[in-house]
């Protein structure tokens, strides 16, 4: 896929893994927004509503997960990691032929096991319900690197401090610094994917120096940038 598709809104009667074998997508929700570099797997349970946008030139995979497997997974959508073991199996389903009847079912019984297994990452951006929290995240979305308090918010959308940090909480379960964080991660990967430096990178999504990024960066992503742009480019250690 180019840098920038965006495939609508759409739902399917089967679960869907899709996988980045390299670039890195988003999946969109109700319940939210996942990011997923080539380190993760977004999951999508059947009947959910849902669209992706791809960053970078990303190498697609889609692994149709039929019914019967899909209680297996959580009943609603997320991203999970992606292991050694993992990739290899996503991209064994998807790059040729099944080679003897039942070997692909055999292989999703095994890729649905690990993935019940595997933890669920941070990568999550939940959607606010409170008209007040929507029009604070929308200024966020709008740009990321903003460095507004929440008050200096507030103030903009006419709520005060106290009420937002509150909704935060309860309207998303995180604090306010914490859904920023997890907002410009997500931008910072989209920049990275597309080869800007670290330093460009943390300076364009909100961070004072470029050892902020990288220790926040590292503890969501689960690597460094500069791992995760090598891996981009199948450097070998």
């Amino acid at each position: 896929m180019p840098h920038g598709y965006h495939l609508d809104a759409h739902s399917h009667t089967h679960g869907q893994l899709v996988y980045a074998a390299a670039g890195a997508l988003t999946t969109t929700t109700e319940r939210g927004t996942w990011g997923a570099p080539a380190n993760r797997v977004t999951w999508t349970p059947p009947g959910f509503d849902h669209s992706h946008r791809f960053h970078g030139r990303t190498d697609v995979r889609l692994v149709d997960i039929p019914v019967d497997l899909c209680d297996e997974l959580a009943a609603y959508p997320g991203v999970f990691e992606v292991s050694p073991l993992l990739r290899e199996a996503l991209l064994a389903l998807t790059d040729r032929p099944e080679f003897r009847p039942g070997a692909d079912r055999r292989l999703l019984t095994v890729v649905v096991d690990k993935l019940a297994e595997a933890p669920e990452p941070s990568l999550h951006l939940p959607e606010p319900r409170d008209d007040r929290l929507r029009a604070v995240t929308a200024l966020l979305y709008a740009d990321p690197g903003r460095t507004a308090t929440l008050a200096a918010l507030g103030r903009t959308v006419g709520a005060s401090e106290r009420t937002l940090s509150r909704l935060f909480h309860t309207d998303l379960g995180m604090s306010f610094h914490r859904w920023r964080t997890v907002l410009r991660i997500h931008h910072a990967l989209v920049h990275l994917t597309n080869g800007r430096s670290v330093t460009d990178t943390a300076m364009e999504c909100g961070w004072s120096n470029p050892s902020g990024f990288i220790g926040a960066f590292t503890g969501i992503v689960g690597q460094t940038p500069g791992r995760y742009q090598a891996d981009l480019r199948g450097d070998v250690p």
